[in-house]
């Protein structure tokens, strides 16, 4: 059994509380965050999509600390759990290494390529295990459409386009100093799903905006490979109030097109020789899959491969290279 500690207990702080309760071999023993409503479980920060932020949780069971540093601290705790604003990411991480636990972090890993690569060396010389929660890793209908394009099931890809869209979520993420803008803090969920799909890119080409932030709110790059002519990614929170959220991607192969749609019914179909198969996949979302995937690496003695610190770093400097070529109006060479 992992004993393991969340820091932040706000809505992926609560999401990360849902889907330990679904993990057989984790056991939360404390939380911490500097608002006391939410350390006692008395208020609950909710998601944007079904499967985020359920809550329902007995805090009174579990020890509320008030600072992160204390929890990291606890003896007790063997995994430390991240879900901090992104700028607090590098330091916690930093600490946690240090004390020698295991460490798991929200997305973005970092607010800067730099701070991950401190991150990526201080995780070397522990004893811990470090991964980024990449929950698109393992998100059922992403997994299946990375398996179908490694094993070649349709033939080779044409074109792949994803698309992720909302409103601003207000609070610290409005200043784009703290989140980096949507195109670091939503827009990398696919930023990070090409690279782990189709391999790392030759370079990006990238247009977008400023909104509200001060960062890049909107942003859409294509992602240049010497074999798949067209890999497109959409992404940003410059939509209006009560737009909604949109996750959506096509993918064109030699010889079938896979749609899916976060609001379809079926959210995942397959179109091939004039007929529509809707696909089944496992259910829920992608966190509670990421953090069994954790424990088991935690258990063995494994680095978590499928979500290395390394490839994780890597999706930042991506959204680096797309913030220069929005400056620039060039492809970057990546």
């Amino acid at each position: 059994m992992v004993k393991v500690g969340v820091i932040g207990v706000g809505g992926m702080g609560t999401t990360h509380l849902d889907a330990y309760s679904k993990v057989a071999d984790a056991q939360v023993v404390a939380v911490a965050d500097l608002l006391e409503e939410r350390r006692t479980g008395a208020f609950t920060q909710k998601g944007n999509i079904k499967g985020q932020a359920e809550g329902g949780h007995d805090f009174s069971a579990w020890k509320q600390y008030d600072e992160g540093m204390k929890l990291i601290a606890d003896p007790e705790i063997e995994l430390v759990d991240v879900c901090l604003p992104t700028p607090l990411h590098h330091p916690f991480v930093l600490a946690a290494l240090k004390a020698g636990k295991h460490v798991i972090t929200e997305k973005p890993f970092s607010l800067t390529g730099a701070q991950a690569d401190e991150m990526v060396a201080a995780a070397k010389d522990s004893p811990g295990v470090l991964m980024c929660a990449l929950c698109m890793r393992f998100w059922p209908a992403w997994s299946w459409l990375r398996d179908r394009v490694a094993e070649g099931t349709y033939g080779k890809v044409y074109s792949a386009l994803f698309r992720r869209v909302a409103q601003n979520p207000g609070r610290w993420f409005a200043d784009g100093a703290q989140s980096g803008g949507g195109i670091l803090d939503l827009h990398i969920h696919d930023v990070d799903f090409v690279q782990y799909c189709f391999g790392r890119p030759t370079g990006v080409f990238s247009r977008g905006y400023i909104k509200d932030t001060g960062a890049v709110d909107h942003a859409t790059t294509q992602f240049i490979y010497p074999d798949i002519p067209l890999v497109v990614a959409e992404g940003g929170w410059s939509m209006a109030n009560g737009y909604g959220f949109k996750m959506q991607y096509e993918v064109n192969f030699e010889s079938a097109t896979a749609v899916f749609d976060i609001s379809g019914d079926p959210q995942l179909t397959v179109r091939q020789g004039g007929e529509t198969t809707a696909i089944e996949v496992a259910p829920g979302a992608g966190y509670e899959y990421e953090l069994r995937y954790l424990i088991d690496c935690i258990q063995k003695g494994e680095q978590p491969k499928l979500a290395d610190a390394e490839s994780a770093a890597y999706s930042i400097k991506l959204v680096e290279a797309e913030v220069e070529s929005i400056k620039t109006g060039q492809v970057v060479a990546v």
